[in-house]
Formats: C-alpha cells, sequence, structure tokens
C-alpha cells in the first residue's frame, strides 16, 4: 500500500504532471515548426532548379558537406578561432560598455562628456571603422578583437543607460527611507533594476559583434575563422560549405542564448519577479 501511495504521488507531482508535459510538448513543436517550414520551402527552391544546384544546394547537400568538415577538423577550427575573437572582443564590450552607461546613467557630467561621442560614433557602420583599426593594430586577430570590442559596445552602453535611467523613483525613495547609503542603493536598487535592460543590450551588442566579426575576418588576413571560410568558400562556388559556416554561427550564437543569456536571466530579474519566465 504504501509503494502504491507513493506511486501515486509521485504522478500526482507537478514535474509529472500529464499538463505540463503537453504544455513543454508545445513550447518544442512551437520552436521547431518555424524550422520546418523554412526547411520545406528550401527543398521546394533546390529541387525546382530555379537557382543552380551549385548556388542553392539542397539540405542534404550541406548537411553532408556539414559533417565531412567537421569530421576532418576543419570546421571544428575554424569556430573554434572565430569563437576566441569573439567572446574576447565582447568581454571587452561588455566591462566597458556597461561601465560606462552606468556611470552615464547615474553622473550628469558622465552623460555631458559620453553621450555626445556615443551618438556620433554609433551610427556609423562597423565595417567603416575597419581601415583605421587595421592601419593602426595591423593584420591579424588583434585588430579584430579590439574592432568587435569597439563595434558592440554601443548597444551595451545605451541599453545600460537607459536602464539606470528607468529605475522607478519610488524604489529610489523607498530606499533613501529605509536608510540605504550609495552602496546598498547601488547593489539592491540601481543595478537589479537596470539588469533586464543591461541583458538586452548584451544580446543586442553579441549580435552586432558577428556581424562585424564575420566580415573582417577576410579583411584581417587572418588564417583561420568562420567569416575567413566563408569568403572563402565564395570565390570557388562553394555555396555548401558557405552555408555550413553559417549554420555553425547560427548554432553558437543559440548556445550562447541558451547557456548564458538565458542563465543569468533565469537566475536573476525572472527569479526576482521582474520579467515572466
Amino acid at each position: 500500500m504504501q509503494d502504491a501511495a507513493t506511486t501515486i504521488s509521485a504522478r500526482e507531482a507537478p514535474g509529472h504532471s500529464p499538463g505540463r508535459a503537453a504544455s513543454r510538448l508545445r513550447s518544442i513543436w512551437r520552436n521547431v515548426f518555424p524550422f520546418i517550414v523554412v526547411g520545406v520551402l528550401w527543398e521546394i527552391v533546390a529541387i525546382s532548379g530555379i537557382f543552380p544546384a551549385r548556388l542553392f544546394p539542397t539540405i542534404e547537400t550541406v548537411a553532408r558537406t556539414f559533417f565531412a568538415l567537421t569530421a576532418n577538423g576543419i570546421l571544428p577550427h575554424h569556430a573554434i578561432e572565430t569563437l576566441i575573437r569573439l567572446l574576447s572582443g565582447f568581454a571587452l564590450a561588455g566591462v566597458f560598455g556597461v561601465t560606462i552607461g552606468i556611470l552615464m546613467g547615474r553622473s550628469r557630467l558622465a552623460e555631458d562628456i559620453f553621450l555626445p561621442l556615443v551618438s556620433i560614433c554609433a551610427p556609423i557602420p562597423g565595417l567603416a571603422y575597419t581601415p583605421l583599426f587595421l592601419l593602426w593594430f595591423g593584420l591579424g586577430s588583434f585588430s579584430s578583437i579590439l574592432l568587435v570590442g569597439f563595434v558592440s559596445a554601443f548597444p551595451v552602453i545605451f541599453n545600460s543607460w537607459t536602464g539606470v535611467k528607468a529605475v522607478k523613483e519610488i524604489w529610489v525613495r523607498s530606499a533613501h527611507s529605509m536608510g540605504a547609503d550609495d552602496r546598498r542603493m547601488f547593489t539592491h536598487v540601481i543595478l537589479p533594476g537596470a539588469l533586464p535592460y543591461i541583458l538586452t543590450g548584451l544580446r543586442l551588442g553579441l549580435a552586432q559583434a558577428w556581424r562585424v566579426l564575420v566580415a573582417v575576418e577576410m579583411l584581417a588576413a587572418v588564417p583561420w575563422g568562420l567569416g575567413w571560410l566563408i569568403f572563402g568558400a565564395r570565390k570557388f562556388l562553394n555555396t555548401d560549405a558557405m552555408l555550413a559556416g553559417i549554420v555553425v554561427i547560427a548554432l553558437i550564437g543559440l548556445l550562447l542564448e541558451k547557456l548564458v543569456f538565458q542563465k543569468i536571466e533565469n537566475y536573476t530579474v525572472v527569479r526576482w519577479g521582474m520579467v515572466a519566465a
């Protein structure tokens, strides 16, 4: 009887409820369905012959090339080199971008100094800075990392600044009335209140970093990298290799979103009840 009761209680537990399992399946289906639609449309166009097969390969051809390049180690090598440059540059953007954005939000003097510079530099396309960085810092990974950090810092600065400005005044007054000093005010009110905006800025900065890095890897004459692979494959009309590189970029972006940004969001703003899970 005790075993039967234990089994029944386990089945009735929230983690084992049929409703939650069905909800999870619906969520997975909603995420997968757009990819199925795109895949079907891609196959229709590829098989119809609107484009030459060499320029518009089927998914099977792209998958075969992807696994072949992965098996011989070429694709992982390119991906690792790009990921090192991406994370190094993005780390610079995150540290300096968040710091400058918070300073602008907390200090009128910092806002007067940095806002005109950021407003002028941010709209300029990242590739427009590339010749300057290559002349100043030379060819290779170092100039690529600095350029990625510089360009991707602007969305982080803007969103961090906006987040600090958007903190509700009633929160600040309540903390003051309870005797919070400046340090506790920042760590318990300002930073948590601005964190949703900061995370959004980091996401936008990462997308900006990807765009400029893939292009600059070819211009900076680096020997390895997904950008180098994609542009090099273009010269020989190896569209399948180009698409394999693009798939890797998409997978890395998805992993960073799921394993980094979502984890941070769940442990902070979602846990605090500031945004819905």
